[in-house]
């Protein structure tokens, strides 16, 4: 077992343990996701680029991590698989003789 599937398994222990999964819909899931989100964007308002704090990024990390882990698990969904897959998707759209040092979207390339 790898180990984002023992982080999952545990996520799912913990949930499970407080009767969670009744609220843990696809779209409740993706709600929480954002809203993880926004408060991770949160730590940088008014502040420098670097200017964080250690400990609340990973927090607002974890909190952002679980709920998309819990979300592929719910979908039957690798993590590992996923992310290779878009990587693989990336690496079309955006070769790297054309886009090294380049901030344009694929299609301005």
């Amino acid at each position: 077992m790898s180990e984002i599937e023992i982080i999952i398994q545990k996520l799912i222990k913990f949930r499970d343990e407080r009767d969670w999964k009744q609220f843990h819909n696809s779209k409740d899931l993706a709600l929480a996701i954002s809203i993880e989100s926004s408060e991770l964007l949160e730590l940088f308002l008014w502040k420098g680029n670097e200017e964080i704090s250690r400990e609340k990024l990973k927090d607002e990390l974890a909190d952002i991590l679980s709920y998309c882990f819990l979300l592929a698990e719910k979908h039957q969904l690798s993590v590992p698989e996923i992310i290779q897959d878009k990587i693989n998707k990336n690496n079309l759209k955006y070769p790297a003789d054309k886009a090294k040092g380049n901030a344009k979207k694929y299609n301005e390339l």
